[in-house]
């Protein structure tokens, strides 16, 4: 739930919208449907918010919750084939709205107890579990919870001039939105001790080095590269990338027999899709 503090204020908490597209918000806007459907079955899921870098209020949360909801849907129907969760403006995002935050404090709100339980955890696990490979394009900021999104990802395509931070221990608060999971996974426990314990600002290529991200893209061809990786995904054999999703989370938790068990009932369950056929009948016929 820890972010840098929005760079302009963000009007306090207010009662969430209604999950639904182009919902409004309790000052009467309307903000922006968080879900984009491209060509060729790829998505976009959008954080919004520019003016404040992306901070996540609770409007936020549900829209962007909603959207991933949706995209998710669309993806196990087999109408998307590729996610791109993206930012706006120059920022990916900046995490939890922190004004937003120190007003339920002031308030003594008792619901601010469980935000992480009933509105973080279920957009990092949307994530995790999308049916469809998820790819992360990350300019400017991507602090506190905004980073545990990026992270989350199969992908993370980063702008050389962006910048991945915890932040959480910054504002006196552990590690949420499932960063305490990914981190130890992307880079090694003890790197992750050290970027949780002494969060900084850490820049994109040092990123790639360390397993945070995939690629450090020029910031003027980020948004080509993305579309070139998201269309190479989309055109991939889905159901496989997504037993692969499935296999991977599995082996984190599991010891090597049942590892092994579960792999065995992932590849007979793709054998019988059509994309293997086609796979098989494709690699024969360059063969011959």
């Amino acid at each position: 739930m820890a972010a840098a503090d929005p760079a302009r204020p963000a009007p306090p908490d207010s009662p969430a919208p209604p999950d639904s597209p182009g919902a409004t918000d309790p000052d009467g806007a309307r903000r922006a449907d968080r879900l984009e459907h491209g060509t060729g079955g790829v998505a976009r899921v959008v954080i919004g918010r520019p003016e404040v870098r992306g901070a996540l209020d609770a409007p936020e949360r549900r829209a962007l919750l909603d959207a991933l909801r949706r995209a998710a849907d669309a993806a196990a129907a087999g109408e998307v084939r590729c996610v791109v969760l993206v930012g706006t403006g120059d920022a990916f995002s900046s995490g939890q709205d922190l004004r937003e935050h120190a007003a339920r404090l002031d308030a003594d709100d008792p619901a601010l107890a469980r935000v992480v339980e009933d509105e973080y955890a279920p957009i990092a696990l949307l994530l995790a579990e999308m049916p469809a490979p998820v790819v992360a394009v990350v300019r400017g900021t991507a602090a506190g919870a905004g980073a545990a999104l990026a992270l989350a990802a199969d992908l993370r395509l980063l702008a050389a001039s962006a910048r991945v931070d915890t932040g959480f221990a910054r504002v006196g608060l552990p590690p949420d939105t499932g960063a305490s999971w990914w981190l130890p996974r992307l880079v090694g426990e003890g790197r992750a001790r050290d970027l949780l314990l002494r969060p900084r600002p850490v820049p994109a290529d040092e990123c790639v080095a360390l397993g945070l991200a995939t690629e450090a893209v020029p910031d003027a061809d980020l948004d080509a590269r993305a579309a070139e990786v998201a269309r190479q995904l989309a055109a991939g054999p889905t159901a496989a990338l997504v037993a692969t999703r499935r296999a991977l989370a599995f082996s984190a938790t599991h010891d090597l027999p049942s590892t092994l068990a579960h792999e065995g009932a992932l590849v007979a369950g793709v054998a019988r899709s059509p994309e293997h056929r086609a796979a098989v009948e494709a690699f024969l016929t360059r063969r011959r």
